[in-house]
């Protein structure tokens, strides 16, 4: 089968598994609502604003978004590989391979990369002390166009990281495409700079706008959240 019947057959799939998952037409927008409201029927999205979580950064965070527990829920799983397909196939189609950043889009990468019968590697944060000292474990096609998957996107550090370890490879980074972003200022500066296309699944502002639909948090959170996410570097900095 060729690689163009091979998509048409996994578009095929796609579409008839989002039917049965969320029954609507998939406008980007509905997209982005329906699986904020997904997170936030597992419990992947937590609020603590007396006790702010601190991120990898240093950030105090209010606001938490664990994007692995959708890896728990069969159906949320499937609904996010195959999301994850749909854009890559939409965005990025001259993919070759697929890569995940390590460790949070390592098993989504891999969804997407067998879904699309693609190459798979992941990439570590810094090459490993010991062994082999890999950055990039596995192994990809010589010059390869790679579609990256990331998790979750905050600053982006992490990320663009992955990218430039894949292009002093040799490889050509094509994109990426990640399940939830903050949106932050500073990550969106970042990922111009470096060059690097993103598309995501959802973001910080349909999760606000579908917890407040739900009840899952109140409408006096609001500011509390938006002062955060305006300077996130500097918020309750002194606790």
């Amino acid at each position: 089968m060729s690689r163009e019947a091979w998509g048409m057959v996994r578009l095929w799939y796609s579409k008839r598994t989002r039917c049965k998952f969320i029954t609507i037409p998939v406008k980007m927008e509905d997209l982005k609502k329906v699986f904020a409201g997904k997170l936030l029927g597992i419990k992947a999205i937590k609020l603590q604003p007396n006790d702010p979580f601190t991120w990898a950064s240093g950030w105090k965070s209010p606001f938490y978004c664990d994007n692995r527990k959708t890896l728990s829920f069969h159906d949320v799983r499937s609904f996010v590989k195959l999301e994850l397909v749909h854009a890559v196939l939409k965005n990025f189609p001259e993919a070759t391979a697929v890569a995940g950043v390590a460790t949070g889009a390592i098993a989504q990468g891999m969804l997407v990369a067998d879904e699309l019968a693609l190459p798979y590697a992941y990439v570590r944060p810094k090459p490993k002390d010991h062994g082999m000292k890999n950055q990039i474990e596995g192994e990809l096609p010589q010059g390869a166009k790679v579609v990256v998957v990331e998790d979750l996107i905050s600053t982006g550090g992490s990320s663009l990281k992955a990218v430039a370890a894949l292009r002093e490879a040799g490889f050509e980074v094509v994109g990426m495409v990640a399940s939830y972003t903050y949106g932050f200022p500073v990550a969106e500066e970042a990922f111009r700079e470096a060059g690097v296309k993103l598309v995501i699944l959802t973001d910080y502002e349909h999760v606000v706008e579908k917890a407040l639909e739900t009840g899952y948090i109140k409408e006096t959170d609001v500011p509390m959240l938006h002062e955060w996410r305006k300077d996130p570097a500097n918020w309750k900095k002194d606790m």
